[in-house]
């Protein structure tokens, strides 16, 4: 398969070149536009359209080739199987003596007991170990009391 996907590259580069040399070497349409103004026996203003030579009939078929192999390679990308062997997620779901794991089960199985945290390293200030001053409570009505009315003398 890895031959024939770099075959059809290989084609599809060559035809892409020749599309490329081929544009550049025909006539354009737009040059005889001088002789139909005056000097020239042309018929319209860019020329008989119907006519073909063999340069744009070999672009096309260039064409034609550049579009095949463009969508055999699409087809042949998305054909493509990625291999999964011996990936992480093969071995997240195996446990250690090679029995599967339970499913939802995502703790490992071994033996050894948990280490200790590891000491602070050098270098780094430690945490500072004072505590804020303790603030008396103080007790506030639950709702405050109505506001009493004022008197005018």
């Amino acid at each position: 398969m890895n031959v024939l996907f770099n075959l059809v590259v290989v084609v599809q580069v060559i035809s892409a070149l020749v599309i490329i040399g081929l544009v550049l070497l025909q006539h354009g349409k737009g040059a005889d536009m001088g002789a139909a103004f005056g000097s020239g026996a042309s018929g319209s203003l860019f020329g008989a359209s119907g006519s073909s030579n063999f340069l744009s009939k070999s672009t096309a078929v260039a064409a034609a080739i550049f579009f095949a192999s463009t969508l055999g390679l699409a087809s042949m990308g998305n054909n493509r199987v990625a291999s999964t062997s011996g990936g992480v997620m093969e071995r997240a779901n195996t446990q250690t003596n090679g029995v599967p794991a339970a499913p939802g089960a995502n703790v490992p199985a071994t033996n050894a007991t948990p280490a200790e945290a590891p000491a602070p390293t050098a270098g780094v200030p430690a945490a500072p170990t004072t505590t804020a001053p303790a603030v008396p409570a103080t007790t506030a009505p639950a709702t405050p009391a109505p506001a009493a009315p004022a008197t005018q003398q």
